[in-house]
Formats: structure tokens, sequence, C-alpha cells
């Protein structure tokens, strides 16, 4: 095994950067235990044939051993010999029932080494063989599809505008342990390793080795199960981005599913599509169980049902034959803006928290601008009973039918912001102007903008 020719070999299969080489780094995530030690050693050798790249070392001190500061200082020295620099990255682990502690120091793990990086920089990690085999068999017992079980890859994008490497994918823990002895190097070993609470463990202690005993090559070929997985993956993914836009549409601000076009796919189709649009979501994907639940509510309950299907980061609804994805974090109601000049509206614009809410321009036509002593206010919910005449219409309607005639759904409404002189409705922001407010001919009054603006 040489580890240089094969760190090099995955940056050379990397497609081209339009970053500049001089500002692109190889980051290693350093643990010190025997797996990233090689690497560091390996490494060390690399960078000093190529220079052009930086360097850095990341442990990631989570404080969960009792032995958590002496890996640390482990890495510091050792990253001395190696003559590559050492960051140390202390983060927080938040235990709490019915939590994994290894997911939750996996995941606060990558946030860190995210923290140490930039677009188009390089993160190596020491996964090995061995660790393809657990990550299968966690995956089916997960009970996950082929994306699932097509588990590591040994390059692969990474945090969208990154790339991930593991240059010991190919070999087994037994060659990665070899390599160390051969060459002498240190490395620490974390008892947490040997707790078979956690799963990895109990596979890696209990199963795994049994496994070995009776089929000797089956991390091999577990590994290349999961290599062919992600060839069929990557073909399913080409394929829902092409069919995936047909059935998206933006509406309410929100990135919604038409259902009348999704409903033009085979059910296979549907589940593939609904979590597809989940992933760009960034929504953690649903159980084959609950993606089934979801479509069946979504596509076969009937026209008025009120559907809400919560999960754990996010919250569907169905309307006008729309599925909306809505966060599950309650949304803060939005309060009533006083307005103490007109000129604010066309000029900064009215902003709400961190974002610019609205902006008018002046022109002969719109609505028309306030009165002296007219109170001006930007308002966001107003009785569903008040009558409303929009500037086309000959006969008024009550506001709550003009939402439904809009399709404005009722979760959206109460964010819509409302012009009101005196109270009085004046123009509900990008949908229509009152009639009774609109300018007369030749007068300069407030154009708003179409694009539907929300808190």
């Amino acid at each position: 095994m040489d580890i240089i020719a094969l760190i090099k070999q995955c940056i050379e299969s990397l497609p081209q950067s339009s970053s500049p080489i001089a500002e692109r780094k190889i980051v290693l995530a350093y643990s010190g235990g025997v797996d990233s030690e090689i690497l560091a050693y390996g490494l060390a050798g690399f960078a000093k044939s190529h220079p052009q790249f930086c360097y850095q070392l990341v442990h990631v001190h989570h404080g969960l051993s009792a032995n958590a500061d002496s890996w640390a200082e482990h890495c510091q020295t050792q990253s001395a010999l190696y003559q590559l620099p050492c960051t140390v990255a202390k983060v927080s682990v938040k235990l709490a029932p019915r939590t994994s502690v290894e997911a939750q120091a996996r995941s606060v793990r990558y946030e860190a080494l995210l923290a140490q990086m930039q677009p188009a920089d390089i993160l190596m990690t020491a996964h090995h063989q061995d660790d393809q085999l657990e990550t299968v068999l966690l995956a089916l017992k997960r009970g996950l599809g082929p994306k699932g079980l097509a588990s590591m890859g040994r390059v692969q994008r990474f945090d969208s505008d990154k790339w991930l490497i593991r240059p010991l994918l190919d070999f087994s823990k037994h060659d990665v342990e070899a390599y160390a002895k051969a060459h002498a190097i240190c490395h620490i070993e974390d008892e947490s390793n040997f707790d078979e609470k956690y799963d990895r463990n109990f596979l890696r202690q209990s199963i795994i080795p049994q496994l070995k005993q009776r089929w000797g090559a089956i991390a091999a070929t577990a590994s290349r199960s999961a290599e062919l997985c992600a060839m069929q993956q990557s073909v399913v993914d080409e394929e829902i981005a092409v069919r995936l836009p047909l059935v998206q549409q933006q509406l309410a601000g929100d990135n919604t599913i038409n259902l009348v076009a999704l409903s033009g796919y085979s059910k296979a189709w549907q589940l593939l599509l609904l979590r597809g649009h989940m992933d760009e979501l960034g929504i953690s994907p649903p159980s084959k169980v609950q993606s089934e639940q979801i479509i069946s509510q979504l596509m076969e309950a009937k026209a008025d049902a009120n559907i809400e299907i919560k999960l754990s980061d996010v919250v569907i609804k169905r309307f006008k034959g729309a599925g909306y994805f809505l966060p599950t974090t309650p949304t803060v109601k939005p309060v009533a803006i006083a307005i103490s000049s007109i000129d604010h509206l066309y000029d900064p614009g009215i902003t709400y928290g961190d974002k610019q809410l609205l902006k008018a321009t002046l022109a002969n036509n719109g609505v028309r601008l306030p009165l002296d002593g007219e109170k001006v206010t930007i308002e966001f919910a107003l009785p569903g009973s008040t009558r409303c005449q929009p500037q086309n219409r000959s006969k008024g309607r009550e506001l709550k039918k003009l939402w439904q005639e809009y399709e404005v759904p009722p979760w959206v409404r109460g964010r819509v912001p409302l012009l009101c002189y005196n109270g009085k409705l004046v123009c509900a922001i990008g949908y229509w102007n009152e009639k009774a407010f609109t300018c007369q001919e030749g007068k300069v009054g407030l154009i708003f903008p179409t694009v539907k603006p929300y808190c």
C-alpha cells in the first residue's frame, strides 16, 4: 500500500477547479486513531512533493472521553513531526433522550470540518473497506434503498461546492494496521471503539469477524455491491433531475409539487419524485411507509380535505392542487408597521427583520398618496369579513373570498402586507389595489411590485 500514490490518484481524479491551486486546501479529518494517523503520515510525504496546495489537519475534540485532552495533545505533537498545521476544534455534543450519540457526534464533527473549508477545498477521511461494510449493514438495518446502500464513494462532491476523498476505501482494517506496524507509526486507541452499545462497534466486534470467518472476502464484495448501487442511483438521479422540474412550481413563495402533474406518473415515480423534491429542499428523506402515506394523502384525499402531515423536520400540506412543504418551526406572527413618512415606502423601502418587505415606485398610476392627517400603516391581518373591491372589479367581495379566489393558502394570508390609510385597506401588496384608492388620471401614486412579498 502506497499511501502517497493513493492520495495522488484521488486528487488527480477530481474535476478541474476554477479556484487558484495555491488557495486550494486539503483538510484531513484527524482523530489520531490508526486509520487517520497513517493518512497524516502519507499526507506529510505528499505535501513535500506538492507544495502548490495548502494543508490542514483538523482534530475534533468532542469532550466525550476523559482522554480527549491527551488525544488532542497527541495530534498536535504528531502534526509537528509531520510539519503540517493542526487545528483542534472543540465541539459540544448534545446528549438527549432518544438521540444517537454517534449521530450527534458525527453531525458536529462535520460542522467543525466545514468551518475550516472554503469552496473547492478537499476533505480527506480515513474510511476503509471494513467501514464500508459497516455502513452497508447499517443501511440494511435501517431499511434504506439504493441511495443508502451506495454508502461511501472514493471521490464524491461534498457540501455542494467542495470534495471528499477516501484514499483507503479499497483497503481492509488489517491492511491499515499492517502499514502502521511496518512504519512504526504511533497512534491513539479510543476506548469507546470497544463499547458495543454503539451500533458500529457491535458490528465491528461481534458480527463482522464472524462474517469474515465464514466469507473472507465479504468486505470487498459488499464494497462492490455499494458501487453498483451508487452507479444505479446515479442513473436514477439523472432522470429525477429531468422530471422533477416538470412537477414543481413556485406558489406563495414556496417550491411546491403540482399534484396534477405528479398524477401523470406511476406510483413508483411519484415516490421517487417526492423524495427528490424533499432532498432538494434539504428535508430528511421519509421512510418507505411515510413516503407511501404522503403520496396517498396528497393524491387520493378528497379535494376539500384539510391535509396536514407532520414529520420531524417538515409539515406537508395540500392546497388547490399543490403540495406544500413547510418548516416545523413556528412562524412568528408579524406585527403592524406604522409608516412615519410616506417617503419610506419608496426610498429606501420597508424592511422587516433582515428582509426587504416592499419598495414602491412613484408614477402616474397605482394607489393615491395619503392625504394630510391620514395614518399610514402596513397591516398583516384584517377580518375576513372586510369588504374589498379590487380596482378592476365592478362589485366588492369579502376579503376571505378574495384570498380563496387568488388561491392564497390559509397559512400565508397573515403574512401578506396590507397598506392601510386610517385602518382602511388601500392595497393588498402583490395582489390588488383597492378601487376607492386608485389614482386619479394624471396624478402621481404608488406602484408596488407584483412579486408577492411575505414576512
